[in-house]
């Protein structure tokens, strides 16, 4: 699948060298013969100097294979460091009488299982988000160099929006099934006294009394959780950093150093966070209550938790997923500086597009 696209990266709109290039206006004009040979030349030694410092094509199997990387550091390191945190609002959804609010969740949990109770789940969260990481980022990446191509440079501009949406909901498809198994061990750990303390006795015993499908039956209300979520985190962010540089930012992106372009990274994926959380918390209550029960389904468990049900947890999840995202957003993007992965800049109205609107002669 890598190969089949990575041709058509180069006519891709966000092709990154040459954007980056013209963006930072190092793209000179061409020397002409008879003139003074300067000014000119040293245009061209600093437009292949920008082009070498990139360690890859955009659009290579080594581009996509990084960005994976990427996503699975992001998402992976992000998801285990707030286990605590999630693990007090799954108990929050699943048992709303017992577990009233995030400080009276967390003083409970400390009470029956002290210090080393708050990491229950750590294993197979880091091991599933690590999973999702890989191919959320990843085949985002694949999806949007793909759906780009297919819709051509003025309409890939034009429905850019659409276009990130539709590449980030093909992703996630993904990267929820390879989600689900691991999800279903950690809310079974995390919310089910006396059922399993680590991965290691969960997974059998979950295999021993319902088979595969103990692992996969949440896979659907997860799609339903994830799916929106993703939509909006990968939408809202490329739009919210193309704002922020237009109307926040004092100056173009190409004169922002680096760590100002991982700050703009930093805001923008926070406000998606947040965002995200909102839309997708019903479905995360529905699957937190879904894996601790044996033998329901995702419209019993909508039914009974009702409205109000369903947006139990809602601050403690605002709180966690605005800065799980703005960190995945940070780390990812610090992961293609380090690696010098073409990053390109927010795009910009093709040439031709602007013809035919009028806007140049």
């Amino acid at each position: 699948m890598f190969s089949s696209v990575a041709h058509l990266a180069r006519a891709n709109p966000f092709n990154a060298p040459h954007l980056q290039l013209v963006q930072d206006g190092l793209a000179g004009p061409c020397s002409n013969p008879a003139g003074p040979p300067g000014p000119p030349r040293r245009s061209r030694k600093l437009a292949a100097a920008a082009v070498e410092e990139y360690s890859c094509e955009y659009g290579s199997a080594k581009f996509y294979a990084l960005c994976g990387f990427g996503g699975v550091l992001s998402c992976g390191l992000t998801h285990t460091a707030v286990v605590p945190l999630d693990l007090v609002k799954c108990r929050m959804q699943v048992d709303p009488q017992k577990y009233k609010g995030i400080f009276n969740g967390f003083s409970i949990t400390l009470k029956e299982d002290g210090v080393r109770g708050l990491a229950k789940g750590w294993a197979p969260t880091f091991i599933g988000y690590s999973m999702q990481g890989l191919c959320k980022f990843g085949f985002y990446e694949v999806f949007k160099v793909l759906y780009s191509n297919m819709l051509g440079e003025e309409n890939a501009y034009l429905w850019r929006t659409s276009l990130y949406l539709a590449a980030s909901a093909s992703a996630e498809f993904f990267a929820d099934i390879a989600l689900a198994p691991m999800e279903a061990a950690k809310v079974r750990i995390q919310t089910q006294p006396g059922y399993a303390n680590t991965l290691r006795d969960a997974a059998p015993k979950m295999y021993k009394e319902e088979g595969l499908k103990a692992f996969y039956k949440g896979v659907a209300p997860l799609w339903m959780r994830q799916i929106p979520y993703t939509m909006m985190k990968f939408a809202c962010f490329e739009r919210t950093v193309e704002a922020l540089y237009k109307f926040v930012v004092p100056k173009p992106r190409s004169e922002c150093s680096k760590p100002e372009q991982l700050v703009v990274t930093f805001v923008a994926g926070y406000i998606a966070g947040v965002f995200c959380a909102i839309v997708s918390h019903p479905a995360d209550s529905v699957v937190s209550v879904l894996n601790k029960e044996k033998g329901s389904s995702a419209s019993l468990v909508l039914r009974r938790l009702g409205f109000r049900g369903v947006w139990k947890g809602l601050f403690a999840r605002i709180i966690m997923i605005g800065t799980l995202t703005a960190l995945q957003w940070f780390i990812y993007d610090s992961v293609k500086v380090y690696f010098r992965l073409p990053r390109p800049p927010p795009p910009e109205m093709p040439e031709s597009l602007k013809k035919k609107l009028g806007y140049t002669q």
